[in-house]
């Protein structure tokens, strides 16, 4: 066996179930290797595309996931992917062969690209090397949820491997000793409004916050990522940051203690500081030491694990307390805390649809058990909002890099690791184009989705961010009839102009559903969405 076959057999040996990517000379081997060892491989129309994908479906499932690129232009086609999803830390090894001679056309240098881009790096050396460096890199991406670069040269993977030669698995570092909660404990404890905000570090630690918020009278919101997580309760808040709605923010601004649980307290989090009222102590918990107080002063820092420094908590507490909750407050959360709730001057009329009522129309119309995708534009809180999820799991937001494009990839990992569940993918018009090629995937793998295209036929936050006066011409575009490009590619499609008719979304529901749906929604935008106005006014 060569040493290209091998690192393939042995990834899918210590547990790589799916990967996604574009088939080169030089990842041939590899990639079928891996899927002779029982990996699904899902063929993409572009690098970039797989790399989104394979995030996706590791933030979704839980598992590691790879990504397969050729030498060279296949790594740098994937990098804005690889990008969002180290800045996510999501496990995720990208096997990268790699051409080594500086002479060679495919030449470059691929250690210092992924680390450009936050990943970590590991290169097979040598035969001899193979397995243990493969292991060590599945190790590093699933201990210490990384992406990692596994570049396989060329003549490398070329070179025979010891018939005898077995992969032996990394074995997870031993778990560090309970934190010290005292401090942290005595803060909640003298809170009388407490609010928790758990983010992406605390994503399964649902069971443990909760009881927590119980013990000490808090509510919970989240972080965007994390959104879904405290679906159901009644304390729930659900997004903190520019998404929250007007009695979301209200009640966060009002809290005397705020405490983040996995969460970066970053400016998209807490509106630039705005949510952090002025007599408010904030803490922070996570698992990451250098990440505690990096965005927002906190008076109080713990490093550990979400659901262990929760759990320690609440027995320390000894709860319950009433802290912020009351009868009166659980009435105005179930009657307002929902951005559907919020009254609005409705903007549809002459073609063009509000794209709030759009929303709430398909909120209403689809399937509980979704799975929703977000691009990135001026639209995007319109579905993060106002499409409700079931759990943390019915929500894939691959914004940590803010690049337009993702949002279809994303959509597609995430149905496959979710495949008991609807996905839905929310885009832009302008993220819907970039990406297009992608739908020939989706209509591949014949997944029942829906694609949403908020068209405004523009880059809606450039139109918005500078509309005083200055020309708009390279970011405004003629009306592109998105439902025909999406028929063009094997999709159902319907053009949505008004609330009536949203009937074909209706009907597609209703049906077999054997070919994916395109919403070409033509949507009015008047002004800039209300989280786009509150993320300049940090510009």
């Amino acid at each position: 066996m060569l040493v290209g076959e091998a690192v393939g057999r042995a990834l899918a040996q210590l547990g790589v179930r799916q990967a996604f990517g574009v088939v080169g000379s030089g990842n041939f081997h590899v990639t079928n290797a891996l899927a002779d060892g029982g990996t699904r491989f899902v063929a993409t129309r572009h690098e970039g595309g797989a790399a989104t994908m394979a995030d996706a479906y590791a933030r979704m499932s839980g598992e590691v996931a790879a990504v397969t690129v050729h030498q060279g232009c296949g790594l740098t086609n994937a990098l804005t992917g690889i990008a969002e999803a180290a800045k996510s830390r999501t496990p995720l090894l990208v096997l990268a062969a790699e051409a080594t001679v500086p002479g060679s056309n495919f030449f470059v240098d691929q250690p210092s690209l992924a680390s450009a881009v936050g990943a970590a790096t590991v290169r097979v050396a040598s035969a001899e090397t193979a397995l243990g460096d493969v292991a060590r890199a599945y190790a590093l991406a699933r201990h210490e949820r990384r992406t990692v670069v596994v570049n396989l040269p060329l003549d490398v993977q070329g070179l025979p491997v010891d018939d005898g030669a077995h992969v032996r698995p990394v074995a997870a570092p031993a778990p560090p000793p309970p934190p010290d909660v005292t401090e942290l404990a005595a803060l909640l404890a003298s809170a009388r409004r407490p609010v928790l905000i758990a983010g992406r570090g605390a994503r399964h630690a649902r069971a443990e916050l909760l009881a927590l918020a119980d013990a000490c009278g808090a509510l919970v919101a989240t972080s965007a990522v994390a959104k879904g997580l405290f679906h159901g309760s009644p304390w729930s808040l659900d997004v903190s940051g520019g998404f929250a709605s007007p009695l979301a923010a209200s009640l966060i601004t009002g809290a005397d203690v705020v405490v983040g649980f996995g969460c970066a307290l970053n400016m998209w989090t807490l509106r630039h500081g705005r949510l952090i009222g002025p007599s408010a102590r904030v803490a922070q918990v996570d698992v990451d030491a250098d990440a505690i107080g990096r965005h927002q002063a906190v008076e109080v820092g713990v490093a550990g694990d979400s659901a262990v420094v929760a759990s320690a908590l609440t027995v320390a507490l000894d709860g319950p307390r009433p802290g912020y909750r009351d009868d009166e407050l659980r009435t105005r959360l179930a009657a307002q805390v929902r951005w559907r709730d919020v009254a609005y001057d409705d903007w549809g009329g002459g073609g063009r649809i509000d794209p709030r009522t759009l929303t709430i129309a398909l909120d209403d119309l689809l399937p509980d058990e979704r799975v929703v995708a977000v691009d990135s534009g001026n639209f995007m809180g319109y579905p993060s909002m106002f499409l409700s999820v079931p759990d943390e799991h019915g929500f894939c937001f691959t914004q940590a890099f803010q690049s337009i494009g993702l949002g279809l990839a994303t959509a597609i990992g995430a149905a496959l690791a979710r495949p008991d569940r609807l996905p839905v993918a929310a885009l832009g018009d302008g993220g819907a184009l970039m990406a297009a090629a992608e739908l020939d995937t989706a209509r591949r793998l014949g997944l029942p989705m829906v694609v949403v295209v908020y068209n405004d036929d523009a880059y809606g936050a450039e139109v918005h961010h500078f509309a005083g006066g200055e020309p708009l011409d390279a970011v405004t575009f003629p009306d592109t009839d998105i439902a025909a490009v999406g028929a063009g590619y094997g999709f159902d499609a319907v053009t949505v102009r008004s609330p009536a008719d949203l009937g074909g979304v209706r009907s597609w529901l209703d049906g077999d559903r054997g070919r994916p749906l395109l919403v070409d929604a033509k949507v009015a935008a008047p002004r800039g969405a209300w989280w786009l106005e509150e993320a300049f006014r940090g510009h």
